[in-house]
């Protein structure tokens, strides 16, 4: 099968995307219409009270966004408007509610339409509410499974996971289903209707208290709740906790359905395709980055010896629509680790050299135009010596301005929480992400390999489907598209957990 052949099985075919205001989903929408403008139909699935308002969601969040450009200057200003209008219609309903709430008198036609369902709505966040976690994230991957069963010409399930499912395993992390019920704590069982009653059970405790109460105090607890359940059983944050749950649910509940899950490692910015450097917001493996451009603190946490298992966005979409036509109306289901480690690694070293090289060549001014120094943060290796340093350097001095104020009256009161406030947030984040800077497992990519031998792309069109990850210099590729990308792109949603 060549790059032609890929983008034949997409011909005239209906198909249905959830997440595509997400950052994969809009890659997925983009590439389609790019290399199949013969797609029949992309019905676009957005949360949104009616019709008009998905139409703009879609027009604001997904259309009109630079991603398009290259398709805007393929078709013209006029070709183009036609094209969407011709191909793509938005749909209001939301994925963490039965037939993702769509209204009955629609949903037989709609299910008599589809061919290929592409299912990657997600809330991504570590630090997510875990009522909307389970909402989006588990249930959402069953009532995909149950509207997929429900579309009689289905030839294919796309369900974007996870490879991260895996939580911190060490080892080698094979390309297999998870058993229901089975939490990666020894000795544990995870029951997942017994973790949507408790939710709904401290949801009712909430609102029976909530006169004393208010709304961000739920916001925080519910948020709290799904750290520690995630915690309990072993995974070391909401969402990936939620994502194993909803591949446990789609495993236990897909019967015959041709289905194909795509489990991605960290994703990074666009490698090449539509063009180098497209991304929104500050993925995980950004933190270092961040860390150089503001030189706000002076360490991290990490060992510049460890693997970083990254791939770029484009790579992954590349990899999921292969994968599609490859597996075209199989019955069963396949699992792709859509990773690099094994087949050519990054490490912290060369990442954080492309860091230094970058900030090095374009050094950062201050407000009174002179040139921020570049300084290589120290790394901890252990989180407890990182908690302990920043106990030491920034927490103690906080409490000593602290008890000053109260000397004087809260004199330094507002500087002092608007500093606390800053050094809780950085506990979290690093929290959160530390079980990524000392990951010690290593993704299987057998079944990757496998689809990449079967699939030749040669001559003019052998980048069009590219996810190997062997052809990236990941130095230059950092350099120069990734770290610019991330300040480009990044910037504009920091702050977000």
């Amino acid at each position: 099968m060549d790059a032609v052949a890929v983008a034949g099985c997409f011909r005239d075919k209906t198909i249905l995307v959830t997440g595509s205001t997400g950052f994969l989903g809009k890659l997925l929408v983009e590439k389609i219409l790019r290399v199949q403008p013969d797609v029949k139909k992309l019905y676009l699935l957005v949360r949104a009270p009616d019709a008009s308002s998905a139409e703009q969601r879609i027009l604001s969040q997904v259309l009109g966004k630079d991603l398009f450009n290259t398709l805007r200057e393929k078709h013209g200003l006029a070709g183009f408007q036609k094209l969407i209008k011709e191909k793509i219609v938005p749909l209001a309903g939301d994925v963490g509610t039965r037939d993702f709430g769509l209204d009955s008198s629609r949903l037989e036609d709609l299910c008599e339409e589809i061919d290929i369902i592409i299912h990657g709505a997600a809330t991504t966040s570590f630090y997510e509410r875990y009522d909307v976690s389970l909402a989006t994230n588990a249930l959402g991957a069953q009532y995909g499974c149950e509207f997929a069963k429900k579309c009689p010409n289905l030839k294919m399930l796309l369900h974007v996971s996870t490879a991260f499912v895996a939580g911190t395993q060490e080892g080698l992390l094979l390309e297999k289903a998870l058993k229901m019920g089975q939490a990666l704590r020894p000795g544990y069982h995870l029951d997942i209707e017994a973790e949507l009653q408790l939710v709904e059970k401290v949801k009712t405790e909430l609102t029976a208290a909530k006169s004393g109460g208010s709304d961000q105090s739920e916001k925080t607890i519910m948020k709290e709740l799904g750290l520690k359940r995630a915690c309990h059983f072993g995974w070391p944050n909401v969402y990936t906790f939620t994502k194993a749950m909803g591949e446990m649910l789609l495993e236990q509940q897909r019967e015959n359905l041709p289905v194909v899950i795509i489990r991605p490692t960290m994703v990074t910015s666009t490698y090449q395709d539509p063009f180098p450097g497209w991304i929104e917001g500050a993925r995980t493996i950004d933190a270092l980055v961040v860390a150089y451009d503001e030189q706000a603190f002076p360490c991290f946490v990490g060992d510049l010896k460890d693997t970083m298992d990254a791939v770029p966005a484009d790579m992954v979409v590349n990899a999921t629509l292969v994968s599609g036509a490859v597996h075209w109306n199989e019955k069963g289901q396949v699992i792709y680790h859509v990773s690099s480690a094994l087949r050519n690694p990054l490490t912290g070293q060369v990442f954080e050299d492309a860091c230094w090289d970058y900030f090095s060549v374009h050094p950062r001014v201050l407000e009174n135009g002179k040139p921020l120094q570049n300084r290589r943060p120290y790394l901890f290796k252990k989180f407890a010596y990182f908690r302990a340093y920043l106990a030491l350097m920034y927490k103690l001095p906080l409490e000593m301005l602290h008890a000053v104020s109260l000397l004087f009256c809260g004199l330094f009161s507002q500087y002092y929480q608007k500093q606390n406030r800053r050094y809780t947030f950085l506990m979290l984040l690093v929290k959160l992400y530390a079980p990524y800077a000392f990951f010690k497992g290593c993704f299987d990519d057998t079944n990757l390999t496998i689809l990449r031998k079967e699939v030749k792309m040669n001559g003019n069109d052998g980048s069009l489907f590219n996810f190997d990850v062997k052809s990236m210099d990941w130095h230059q590729y950092l350099l120069n598209v990734h770290v610019p990308a991330v300040l480009k792109y990044g910037r504009k949603k920091k702050g977000s957990v």
